[in-house]
């Protein structure tokens, strides 16, 4: 599928694996979706524009790269998406963040937004979305169509799991977002829950299950 980037780095691949196992704590937990955020943030950011410019070392003058100046807006779905957000910024400490709250109905599984806050400068910066699991997909589009209603033009997405019907309806309706995970699992329950997946992310990192 176009713009979906399956990422088979074998440190990322060892980490989802400690992250699904039932008796990984909360600890551990959300120490490996930190690990795995910056794993994925580096290919996520591969395509960041540079420009040339002159650095004196100690031994001489270097013609090096430093990026672009682009601007870069992290944006983690609440709650479990906070989990990956110190791992991005890391990798890009001068990344504003901002928050949107959405939560899943229980009868209708489709997204309610009860919570937003962004940069001011939303619209003139890159944004890069973080949410642990892509399963029905309802929600990353409820989140697309809100930035894009606020003017954002680039957009991409980070899961660590995903699910085939997820992307396919991202996709469907956004085909324009590149979209980053670790892994897609095979199906979704009754509750609209990633099988096998890891759980509920966001109980998991922060232990209220």
């Amino acid at each position: 599928m176009e713009n979906v980037f399956v990422l088979d780095h074998p440190l990322l691949q060892h980490k989802i694996s400690l992250l699904r196992d039932k008796n990984t704590g909360p600890k551990e937990f959300r120490e490996l979706v930190e690990e795995i955020a910056l794993l994925e943030g580096y290919e996520a950011t591969r395509d960041l524009p540079l420009k040339q410019v002159q650095v004196e070392t100690p031994l001489g003058v270097a013609d090096t790269n430093v990026i672009a100046g682009s601007k870069l807006a992290v944006v983690p779905i609440l709650r479990a998406g906070l989990g990956m957000v110190d791992g991005i910024l890391k990798l890009v400490p001068a990344a504003k963040v901002g928050h949107l709250g959405l939560y899943r109905d229980p009868q209708t599984k489709e997204p309610v937004e009860y919570y937003a806050k962004l940069p001011v400068d939303i619209d003139r910066r890159e944004v890069l979305v973080l949410d642990p699991m892509l399963a029905t997909g309802n929600t990353a589009c409820a989140v697309v169509d809100n930035l894009k209603k606020r003017g954002v033009k680039k957009i991409k997405m980070m899961y660590i799991i995903a699910t085939q019907e997820g992307l396919e309806n991202l996709h469907n309706q956004h085909p324009d977002i590149k979209v980053y995970c670790g892994a897609v699992d095979r199906t979704l329950n009754e509750d609209a829950y990633i099988v096998p997946g890891l759980g509920d992310a966001g109980d998991r990192i922060f232990g209220t299950k």
